[in-house]
């Protein structure tokens, strides 16, 4: 009997706030969390750095990334597909 264990990498969505380093892209994550007092909802945000080996992505573009090996001293992301492209103005 064998047993295989799958470490599934963990995923999330955010939205691009720089792209100004060369292959890396910082990408904003916001999510809701419910006080413990009075039960509304605060809108939290967290910024974290995902590699982007292709430099595709643009600022407010919508994205998904996913955690990986630690690329630098703060960067354990990275890019795996772009959802949504920014409206250029």
């Amino acid at each position: 009997m064998t047993t295989e264990i799958t470490n599934a990498a963990k995923t999330l969505s955010g939205q691009v706030v720089s792209n100004k380093m060369d292959k890396t892209i910082s990408v904003r994550i916001d999510r809701l969390v419910k006080h413990p007092l009075y039960g509304k909802f605060i809108r939290r945000s967290t910024k974290v750095l995902a590699h982007d080996e292709a430099n595709e992505c643009q600022e407010g573009d919508t994205v998904i990334i996913e955690q990986s090996r630690p690329q630098s001293k703060r960067k354990a992301w990275r890019l795996v597909e772009v959802v949504t492209r920014a409206v250029k103005v």
